[in-house]
C-alpha cells in the first residue's frame, strides 16, 4: 500500500472494567475509506481515540505519516487526525466563532485563517444554508454535526476519525453527513468510520469488524 498515513503495529489497549484490544495491526492509506463495525462495547470508539492519542497503547506503536504518535505534539497530531465524536458538540457563540476557534490554538496561529466568503463558500459546500452570524447553539443536531465536521476540515486533516457520526440524525441530516463523508474521502482525506447503520458507502471502502479485541477485515 503506497501513501500510508496510519498504522497500527501489535497495538493493546484495556480499560480497567471494559473492552480490551489484543495485537491490532491496521494500516491506513491516504484516500481509504474504512468502515468499522462490531458489537457494542467491542472497542471501536477506543480504537479511534488510540488513533487520536486519547488514549495510548499499553503495547506496540501507532504510526502517522511513518512517525510514532508519540513524537508528534498531541495538538498537531489531532489536527491532522480529527476526531468526530458522536455526539457533536459547539461552544458559546456564532458560527463563525466556532468554525475558527480553532485558529485560537497555538498549533494554529500561523494558518491561514477563512475569511469571511470562505466561511460561507464552505458552509454551503455542506448545505449548511446557514448566517454565519447565526448563533451556534440555535443549530439542530444534524446542522451542529456539519458544523463540528467543517471545523475539522478546514484545518485540512489528512485522517478524519469518526465515531458514529449520523446516530443521532435523522434521516436526512443522516444522509448529508454520509453523502459529505464520500466527498471528502474523494478529494483524498482517509476516513475511518465508526458505524452501526446498514450504511454501505458509494465510494470504494474497506470494512473492518472489532470483536473479541480483534480486527478482522472483510473483502469486499
Amino acid at each position: 500500500m503506497t501513501n500510508m498515513v496510519l498504522e497500527f503495529k501489535r497495538a493493546a489497549f484495556k480499560w480497567p472494567d471494559g473492552p480490551e484490544l489484543k495485537n491490532i495491526n491496521l494500516k491506513v492509506g491516504k484516500g481509504d475509506f474504512i468502515l468499522i463495525t462490531g458489537p457494542s462495547g467491542s472497542g471501536k470508539s477506543t480504537l479511534l481515540r488510540l488513533a487520536s492519542r486519547l488514549e495510548e497503547p499499553s503495547a506496540g506503536i501507532i504510526l502517522f505519516n511513518g512517525i510514532p504518535i508519540t513524537e508528534i505534539n498531541p495538538e498537531m497530531l489531532r489536527r491532522k487526525v480529527a476526531f468526530i465524536q458522536q455526539t457533536p458538540t459547539v461552544t458559546d457563540g456564532s458560527v463563525k466563532d466556532n468554525l475558527l476557534l480553532p485558529y485560537s490554538f497555538a498549533v494554529n496561529r500561523k494558518s491561514q485563517v477563512p475569511d469571511d466568503k470562505d466561511i460561507r463558500e464552505n458552509l454551503k459546500k455542506l448545505r449548511l444554508d446557514i448566517n454565519p452570524d447565526k448563533d451556534a447553539s440555535s443549530l439542530s443536531v444534524g446542522q451542529r454535526q456539519r458544523l463540528c465536521i467543517l471545523r475539522s476540515l478546514l484545518l485540512k486533516p489528512a485522517v478524519l476519525l469518526m465515531d458514529e457520526p449520523t446516530s443521532a440524525l435523522d434521516p436526512e441530516s443522516r444522509l448529508l453527513v454520509e453523502k459529505m463523508s464520500e466527498e471528502v474521502n474523494l478529494e483524498g482525506t482517509a476516513i475511518l468510520m465508526v458505524s452501526h447503520s446498514e450504511y454501505r458507502p458509494s465510494v470504494p471502502y474497506r470494512k473492518i469488524t472489532v470483536k473479541d479485541g480483534r480486527i478482522t477485515e472483510e473483502r469486499q
